[in-house]
């Protein structure tokens, strides 16, 4: 279900790449969230009911439903966030892939027995309620597949806010939640602003649990305003993930899949790899080989199929990623289209002083920085010189190496000789300012429970 009713305020939703209006979106207020958090508690009391092999089921068909609507979805994406049309795609799949691997939760949410004197003890796994997520607006379908899928999965109903610049591909799928059947307000999508809906999820006593995707600065007021009710709430926050290359891996492997690793989504990924560290004998080899891969990047019009990176999402950004290229001097770029769109192009700055703030904030654009290293010991302390730690790959052909450096960086997401960092069916999520909590992987629906422990007396 889409909740807006009537609504003084309009927003108009801009496609990235050419700078004009897509379509508008009524924007909820306080009072239409309150309603929608409202019926939402009420449809909590007979969705946590329903027998667990028929909760399987409507999840499973609203995983096929969404499979009808795969190019649908992707070409809505493509046109409110500038994704490729093959990131797109792989997008809308991955919302029904979660909603199938999820579908198997509801008969598997196994309590236990424990031994004790004087009786019986069991626990069971019981929903929480009313679960408030808030979707960014670099990744609008996954995350809001990752959140409502395992939620609803353990019996919970959902109110999804999506971020005000890209509405369109969630309004689509609470759509066709219900086309599905699941039942009305069991999933409902409430567009508006992240200090109207976004704040009333945390503030609001019948929402249980808060799931924010955003800044580390929003991040630390949502985990602030959840305490005073000592509310539950699950952060993935900012990244400044390191790609380490050592001199024994395969270069040429690593030069050309390193611009992939933080220039996909023209580098609006919180698991960007936007800082390389390379070994010093391999350092020049290393980037005479990333220039060519660089340059050679496809930067169109994500209308345009053969597109490998698209705009940033609004003109803000671009400004925001301009200032940190204006400081600093560029080794080397790719191109841009002409026309209106907000583009930046792939950039590649070289960096000595890891004091340097393109090196140690995030960006959230398409560019990365490189830096040498001398030791094992040396780059590991440069990949944890950070407040983040989120993601990142180790390039070695070592594997005692490989393993000792993904144990010693400070980081929930590794990867050795490989930039992927997110699979549905594996934990997700950061240490220190990247987050709080995991995402993904089979525990995901135990994190939308309370766990009762029951002693029945001999």
């Amino acid at each position: 279900m889409v909740s807006t009713g009537s609504t003084t305020e309009i927003y108009t939703v801009i496609n990235p790449a050419t700078a004009r209006a897509v379509t508008d979106v009524p924007l909820a207020s306080v009072e239409q969230t309150d309603v929608a958090i409202e019926r939402a508690h009420e449809a909590f009391v007979s969705w946590r009911a329903v027998a667990p092999g028929e909760r399987a089921a409507l999840l499973r068909r609203f995983a096929s439903v969404v499979d009808d609507h795969v190019e649908e979805l992707a070409e809505l994406e493509v046109r409110n966030a500038g994704h490729t049309w093959g990131n797109a795609r792989w997008e809308a799949g991955n919302v029904r892939d979660c909603l199938n691997y999820y579908s198997g939760a509801p008969e598997r949410l196994f309590g236990r027995q424990i031994p004790v004197a004087g009786g019986t003890d069991v626990t069971f796994h019981e929903p929480i309620g009313v679960v408030g997520i808030i979707v960014p607006w670099n990744f609008p379908m996954p995350i809001a597949g990752w959140g409502f899928a395992p939620a609803l999965a353990a019996g919970n109903t959902v109110v999804l806010k999506p971020a005000e610049l890209t509405p369109l591909t969630a309004i689509r799928l609470g759509e066709l939640a219900l086309e599905a059947g699941l039942p009305e307000h069991v999933l409902t999508i409430i567009p508006g602003h992240g200090s109207v809906v976004g704040e009333r999820f945390v503030t609001h006593p019948l929402v249980r649990k808060v799931c924010f995707t955003g800044s580390t600065e929003v991040g630390k007021k949502v985990m602030a305003g959840c305490a005073d009710q000592v509310k539950r709430v699950t952060l993935e926050l900012g990244g400044k993930s390191s790609n380490i290359v050592f001199a024994d891996a395969d270069i040429d492997a690593a030069a050309a899949s390193a611009p992939y690793a933080v220039f996909d989504n023209a580098g609006q990924d919180c698991c960007a790899r936007s800082r390389i560290l390379v070994e010093r004998s391999a350092y020049d080899e290393f980037l005479a080989k990333l220039e060519p891969a660089v340059l050679g990047m496809r930067v169109l019009d994500p209308a345009d199929e053969s597109s490998e990176m698209g705009p940033l999402i609004s003109a803000k950004q671009r400004g925001v990623v301009q200032g940190y290229l204006d400081e600093v001097d560029v080794a080397f770029a790719g191109a841009t289209p002409g026309g209106d769109g907000f583009w930046v192009p792939p950039s590649v700055v070289t960096v000595d002083d890891p004091a340097a703030r393109i090196w140690r904030e995030e960006v959230f654009g398409p560019v990365v920085a490189v830096m040498p290293f001398d030791t094992e010991a040396e780059a590991v302390e440069l990949a944890n010189d950070s407040e983040y730690g989120l993601s990142g790959s180790i390039f070695t052909n070592d594997l005692g190496r490989g393993l000792r450096v993904a144990r010693g960086v400070q980081s929930g997401n590794l990867s050795v000789n490989s930039h992927s960092a997110v699979r549905y069916w594996t934990p997700f999520g950061g240490y220190k300012q990247s987050g709080l909590g995991r995402e993904l992987g089979p525990d995901a629906p135990m994190a939308f429970t309370e766990e009762k422990n029951v002693f029945i007396a001999h």
